[in-house]
């Protein structure tokens, strides 16, 4: 382990999950995530196997179609008996449905999209492959989206949450006790997520090595597995300094000496625990907006298009492969561009020495 970056042994440790779960799943299951593994992410794969065994769970209590059978024992051809009536019932049924173990859950309308999705991509493989005659899938519509409101922090907001970070005066006291261990990283991990928009899985999958003070870049392994370099101003530079400098006293455990960030075990830091730092600190600055690491990752964005006015450049560092997803979340700010233009340009010199005056 000690020689295998995070991104390696993260992939591994999700192959091997996966690979469990393939046994609460039909057998053939796994050859469409053979098919299929040039072409996702580990992480993408572990979600279809999630969201299958949940559709054939429904198919073996809410059909009937499998008879008395395990759902390990069905065969391929059972998906040939799958109707789009039921597959369009079962999208109806994971509104609200009791799991396994008697939970009553629920899925939001990407839930929905994403569990049609995973359905869409096996029933796609296999008809390809010509191991099935039909392809029900492809013909139920896709859930209606409805755009979510973009949260993100206000300037001073943002100058509040770093002072918070620093100070931690209005934690409890059993959190200040952690604090005065913690402080010096949590402000390095969260001026990082500020200062170049990075996403909180890039973040903990930083090693030492990765950071560049000569070049003011970090090296981050974006979510395809390509690797780039992100850039970060003197706010940054300082704050990673000073963590780095209280890292160099720690001895981190086996397999953890490269981690940049560490936890209080010594290990590397984990994305719930980055998670759970964020959200403590952003309860003391506003109740009403629930700050996660990826709206810290969106006021970036807002902070970095109101300087430049790049779409594409916002695009470009915060890693979008489609510029058209980065302009839809900063729509708002697109308009208001545009009625900054209102008066812009003058059609006569009489008229533009008026608007001076």
């Amino acid at each position: 382990m000690a020689n295998r970056s995070y991104h390696d042994q993260f992939r591994i440790d999700t192959d091997m999950k996966l690979r469990e779960k393939c046994k609460e799943l039909p057998a053939f299951v796994s050859t469409f995530f053979r098919g299929i593994e040039a072409t996702t992410s580990a992480r993408t794969r572990m979600a279809y196997a999630f969201d299958l065994k949940i559709f054939f769970t429904y198919l073996k209590n809410e059909t009937g179609l499998g008879g008395n059978k395990e759902i390990t024992q069905y065969h391929i051809s059972i998906l040939d008996k799958v109707t789009p009536t039921i597959i369009q019932d079962y999208m109806d049924y994971l509104k609200v449905y009791n799991n396994e173990q008697d939970v009553e859950c629920t899925n939001s309308e990407r839930g929905l999209m994403r569990k049609l999705s995973s359905l869409r991509s096996m029933y796609k493989y296999f008809y390809r492959m010509e191991m099935i005659k039909s392809n029900p899938a492809s013909i139920i519509q896709m859930p209606k989206l409805h755009d979510k409101e973009i949260v993100r922090l206000d300037k001073d907001e943002v100058e509040e949450l770093l002072d918070e970070v620093e100070s931690g005066n209005k934690l409890t006291k059993q959190q200040q006790n952690f604090h005065d261990i913690t402080k010096v990283r949590d402000l390095a991990i969260v001026t990082l997520l500020l200062g170049t928009g990075i996403r909180v899985s890039e973040c903990v999958g930083l090693d030492l090595n990765d950071v560049d003070f000569k070049n003011h870049g970090i090296r981050i392994t974006r979510k395809g597995g390509n690797q780039v370099v992100v850039y970060f101003g003197d706010e940054v530079e300082s704050a990673l300094l000073s963590y780095l400098q209280e890292r160099s006293a720690v001895i981190p455990l086996s397999g953890h000496e490269n981690a940049l960030f560490l936890s209080i075990q010594k290990r590397r830091i984990t994305v719930k625990s980055v998670e759970r730092l964020v959200k403590k600190y952003a309860g003391l600055v506003t109740q009403v907006k629930k700050i996660t690491p990826h709206k810290l990752r969106s006021t970036y964005g807002t902070q970095l298009y109101k300087q430049t006015g790049d779409i594409y450049l916002v695009a470009d560092v915060l890693g979008h492969s489609d510029v058209n997803t980065t302009k839809k979340h900063y729509a708002a700010m697109e308009d208001e561009r545009r009625r900054m233009a209102r008066n812009m340009v003058s059609l006569r010199e009489d008229n533009a020495e008026d608007s001076k005056e």
